[in-house]
């Protein structure tokens, strides 16, 4: 009886996987913006209000250039949105951050007012992992929040495996290492050794600010300031955390399942 009880109440759920990428991508809660952009046409000469705000001093300014952003150590606090009294730095609402290289990270240069989205992998490696994915994930040093939106993308709502890719016990079989958290120097033997253990040929993906560049432990004596001090990167998704459909967009991106240039589907704005 309660086969059947269950049987029927599942026919009732029906489907609850979302339909993206098929479908327009569900919007960001209002409490997360998204990626930020920066205009430094607007940024005046000599302001600079947006600087001491920001608690890893990933908005600077070059001498005789305009604001300078690395979301590669931003927190996302829009503390320096709140203070720019020019508008110069605005929250798009776009989920899409991923990048292949640690430079498209940083904003603020003519031309380079947004992130620059990640390019698929070279077309060897996608017709390796284009259909089977196996990641190895390894928390170095994380404060559970990325590991948290990891967890999410293997719930009934995305539903990972649909695209042929799974996080795996075991690195001897895993084609790629998600590493998130600033690596602490206790972890940096412990990702060499995992690293050294999955089998040729390999990517790393850092998730997360923190793993990108250490986040708010950068500098710390402690740490690593992010896996690539430890590493090769061949994807950096920021965020801290960064939301799921983040991380789910860069992994796309990067198997070349995604159009790398589209924007149409990214809401207008923040949603509910």
């Amino acid at each position: 009886m309660f086969a059947v009880d269950t049987f029927t109440h599942r026919l009732k759920r029906g489907c609850e996987t979302m339909a993206y990428p098929k479908g327009p991508a569900p919007a960001l809660p209002d409490r997360h913006g998204g990626a930020l952009r920066v205009d430094a046409a607007k940024c005046p000469d000599g302001c600079a209000e947006c600087l001491p705000v920001c608690p890893t001093e990933a908005v600077t300014r070059p001498p005789g250039g305009g604001v300078s952003l690395d979301l590669g150590r931003c927190l996302f606090c829009t503390a320096c949105v709140e203070a720019c009294p020019h508008g110069a730095i605005t929250q798009t609402g776009d989920h899409r951050m991923a990048v292949r290289r640690r430079e498209d990270l940083v904003l603020g240069q003519p031309g380079h007012e947004e992130v620059r989205l990640a390019a698929a992998l070279d077309e060897k490696l996608r017709k390796l992992f284009g259909r089977s994915l196996r990641l190895r994930q390894v928390s170095a040093g994380g404060d559970g929040a990325a590991e948290a939106d990891l967890n999410v993308l293997g719930t009934i709502g995305w539903d990972l495996g649909r695209f042929g890719i799974q996080f795996v016990a075991s690195p001897r079989h895993a084609d790629g290492l998600v590493v998130t958290g600033p690596v602490p120097r206790s972890m940096e033997l412990a990702l060499r050794k995992t690293w050294n253990a999955m089998p040729e040929p390999k990517i790393v993906i850092a998730v997360g600010t923190c793993a990108i560049s250490g986040g708010p432990f950068i500098g710390n004596p402690e740490v690593m300031n992010g896996v690539e001090s430890v590493l090769p990167v061949d994807l950096y998704i920021p965020g801290w955390p960064p939301h799921p459909l983040t991380i789910l967009d860069g992994l796309l991106r990067v198997l070349g399942r995604l159009d790398e240039g589209s924007r149409a589907q990214v809401p207008a704005q923040v949603g509910s």
